[in-house]
């Protein structure tokens, strides 16, 4: 769990919330559902229209990540790949084929895969690329549907309050409908910059974050693969693969 996430979250709303009440506010007026319609819907209509199915899907898959984050361990991908090279050397690549119908993760079963069929280094790198870079594409398109999101929610806000002040102007003459129209006006501003950001720029960029970290974790993977292929050293293998930790 990412407590980090948890925290920003919860600090944010009670940020806003709490000085809208020392203001004197209170939370009732912060609650609007015409403006969280016209936001909500809005936004979501927009990026629906701008983003592939593939994406959008996608970033609603890697939406959990943002407080289950999956598990990248650099250190223990070091020790993983080192038994690897120590069981090479004792049993040749042959030995590996267990090891590999064991492996959980998808990317390492491919690679070691590749080790036991005896591919070349170079097939092997240049498989292993692919694999890596199309992931990490395929994330990063899904972080900017939510980049996007941010983009879009405090325009709509503004044409929420544009709404709601046309409802105002319409209305002057009937004092009793002025104050939902410019509670409409206010709030929906509020919710499509709040909403911004607050929590749809900060959840793209987290989300970049951490496919580029499973991308570094996959390189790293790679470059100990090839290592093992060329027959190098388990301490070379290990010294190399620690300049992937910072």
């Amino acid at each position: 769990m990412d407590v980090l996430s948890l925290i920003g979250i919860i600090m944010a709303f009670v940020a806003i919330i709490g000085g809208n009440y020392l203001e004197g506010g209170h939370l009732g007026a912060l609650v609007n559902g015409p403006a969280a319609l016209i936001v909500v819907g809005g936004t979501v209509g927009a990026a629906l229209l701008q983003s592939p199915v593939s994406a959008f899907k996608r970033a609603m898959q890697t939406l959990v990540w943002i407080i289950f984050p999956p598990r990248i361990d650099m250190a223990a991908g070091i020790d993983q790949v080192v038994n690897w090279s120590l069981t090479a050397r004792k049993e040749g690549l042959l030995g590996l084929e267990s090891v590999a119908d064991a492996e959980p993760d998808s990317y390492s079963r491919k690679g070691l895969q590749l080790l036991v069929d005896g591919a070349e280094p170079e097939a092997i790198r240049s498989v292993l690329e692919v694999d890596y870079m199309t992931r990490e594409s395929r994330d990063i398109e899904a972080a900017k549907v939510f980049e996007s999101m941010g983009g879009y929610a405090p325009t709509i806000g503004i044409i929420g309050a544009v709404m709601g002040l046309i409802h105002v102007m319409g209305n002057l003459a009937d004092p009793a409908q002025l104050g939902s129209g410019i509670a409409v006006a206010f709030v929906a501003t509020i919710y499509g910059v709040a909403s911004a950001n607050l929590l749809l720029l900060p959840i793209a960029s987290k989300l970049k974050a951490i496919a580029l970290r499973q991308s570094l974790y996959r390189e790293m993977m790679l470059e100990g693969i090839l290592s093992i292929a060329e027959g190098e050293n388990p301490r070379s293998i290990e010294l190399k693969l620690q300049g992937f930790v910072g």
